[in-house]
């Protein structure tokens, strides 16, 4: 009984360690985002059901990439000092094992979006497509940050989809045939929608970029391709460049949602944060760089704390 319990205990560890549960910053990159398109979907709050869905989803889904990433580079992350000793990569893991755990927390995410609509269910297709794609992306792809920041911003069309795809539960009440149509599949996602989720990738671009700032070294080594190494010397200005770029694209598409006052402090805000990822990431030291990775998650909540607070 004992030898079970300890069993049990240190599978729980290393799964958890293997979906970064004491580093949230991933999902809560993923969550602000999502949570700003479906307030701006819905005029305002959502409902729980709603917001309840995208939460869990989002971190569910955020879990479930991080397993199929370390399975996809698992080759890879031995030979980089800051992901050595994932469980996959170290074995502890076996990537059978890891792969099964995605699925399931993929399987539980399904089951929050079919609590929706048929139109958000399609969306959420195409996403998971676009999530399993990002790792082996970094083959291939000059800036795979560029597959990432779409992989990153769709839970912007699947917050419109939610709202305006039909009424919560209809799922269960009517064929998927009779409900999606292709007039309701594009109807349900707005210009809007695909605007923020194109501001939205310029933000992704500039936090992977730093990201990827602090492997650089080792992605050499081993042949990656990643945008901090695409951009070379380039690449403090256009991290800079890519935040003005959400910055004002986001500004641009919120304005008219947001009470003045909470639009200025969030102006400003976002460009005092944006100064401080400056003075940490302008010498390219691998500590400053993780750091400032980290805490970007406060410029996604700066942006959904203005929608919030002007709604209330």
């Amino acid at each position: 009984m004992l030898l079970t319990r300890n069993f049990a205990k240190q599978r729980l560890t290393l799964y958890l360690d293997l979906i970064r549960w004491n580093r949230p910053a991933g999902w809560l990159l993923l969550l602000w985002p999502s949570l700003s398109g479906l307030w701006l979907a819905a005029g305002g709050f959502p409902g729980w059901h709603l917001a309840i869905t995208f939460v869990l989803g989002t971190i569910l889904m955020r879990s479930a990439g991080c397993c199929v990433n370390d399975v996809a580079d698992k080759d890879f992350d031995r030979h980089v000092k800051r992901t050595a000793q994932r469980p996959v990569t170290r074995g502890a893991l076996a990537p059978k094992e890891a792969l099964g755990v995605g699925a399931f927390l993929a399987l539980v995410a399904f089951a929050g979006v079919l609590s929706t609509n048929w139109v958000t269910v399609a969306w959420s297709i195409v996403a998971l497509g676009i999530s399993i794609a990002y790792p082996f992306a970094k083959r291939f792809v000059s800036m795979p940050q560029a597959v990432l920041g779409v992989a990153f911003s769709f839970g912007i069309p699947m917050a419109y989809a939610a709202v305006r795809g039909g009424p919560a539960g209809e799922i269960w009440q009517v064929s998927p045939f009779v409900a999606l149509s292709w007039d309701a599949f594009w109807h349900a996602v707005p210009t809007q929608a695909w605007a923020l989720l194109a501001g939205n990738l310029f933000w992704v671009l500039a936090y992977d970029t730093e990201y990827a700032m602090v492997d650089r070294d080792d992605d050499l080594k081993i042949g990656m391709k990643t945008s901090a190494i695409t951009l070379g010397q380039w690449d403090v200005p256009m991290v800079m460049g890519f935040y003005l770029l959400w910055l004002g694209t986001w500004v641009a598409l919120l304005h008219p949602h947001i009470t003045p006052w909470a639009g200025a402090v969030a102006l400003v805000a976002g460009l005092g944060q944006m100064v401080w990822h400056y003075r940490l990431i302008k010498t390219r030291a691998r500590d400053n760089c993780f750091r400032a990775f980290k805490q970007n998650h406060w410029l996604g909540f700066t942006a959904f704390a203005a929608l919030l607070v002007s709604g209330l």
